[in-house]
């Protein structure tokens, strides 16, 4: 195999190794995104049972307040009734004092159901936060996993791309060139010639093209997918 092609094939090595960790990466950090979404659902559920707590509470004191201001009300009424002068006003103010205490019974009435309520509601907050608890735990152990996978696999990505930096520079400059060409459209980017089809295309390449690589020409370019292509004779012997 041509001594050009060598350090070509090393680095090519190199580029395909990369390549497979990077794919091999492509899913954690999707995973994590899910991960996220699944914890962030379980929250907002929590969120929603916290709301309806906080929403039982603004009317229970919304509602002792005004049986409040309807027992005052009532007190001040009843101080009024020997103050009548007729039996008429006397009746009418009775009357009146009647349906607002009647009023006030159905208004403790709805208290007392906003209390009841109050106890389911913060039961199914309560269990709503300890799912969420849970599911946090499940999910930062699993996503401290994953960010421990990611720095391994960037680490030896690093590595990789340190080594590349020495390998490149054995390559002949112009050969170089054209495989970053190719290599930032597909990899691989070099491929050999078997029995006169291109590995890369799976293409068939010009018969005369074909016995050059066999005789003597180190390298060309696929007429197809435009890779280097080559013949290694190092596997026909």
């Amino acid at each position: 195999m041509d001594a050009k092609l060598v350090a070509l094939e090393e680095l090519q090595k190199i580029d395909l190794s990369i390549q497979d960790l990077r794919r091999s990466g492509d899913a954690f950090p999707k995973r994590l995104a899910e991960l996220e979404a699944e914890l962030h659902k379980t929250k907002a559920a929590w969120d929603a049972e916290e709301a309806r707590v906080e929403e039982n509470e603004r009317a229970r004191q919304d509602l002792e307040q005004r049986l409040a201001d309807e027992k005052e009300k009532v007190k001040k009424w009843e101080a009024r009734l020997t103050e009548q002068r007729t039996t008429r006003e006397y009746s009418a103010l009775a009357r009146e004092i009647d349906i607002a205490k009647k009023a006030n019974v159905t208004l403790g009435e709805d208290l007392s159901a906003l209390a009841k309520a109050r106890e389911d509601i913060e039961a199914a907050a309560q269990a709503k936060q300890a799912a969420y608890d849970a599911q946090q735990r499940t999910v930062g152990a699993e996503a401290e996993s994953l960010k421990k996978q990611i720095a391994d696999l960037d680490g030896r990505i690093a590595e990789l791309q340190g080594k590349r930096g020495g390998v490149s520079q054995n390559v002949d400059p112009k050969l170089l060139s054209r495989y970053e060409s190719i290599h930032r459209r597909r990899m691989p980017a070099m491929s050999a010639v078997v029995d006169g089809t291109c590995t890369g295309c799976r293409m068939r390449i010009p018969p005369q093209l074909y016995n050059q690589l066999l005789t003597g020409l180190a390298f060309d370019v696929c007429r197809s997918c435009a890779r280097i292509i080559y013949v290694d004779k190092r596997a026909q012997a």
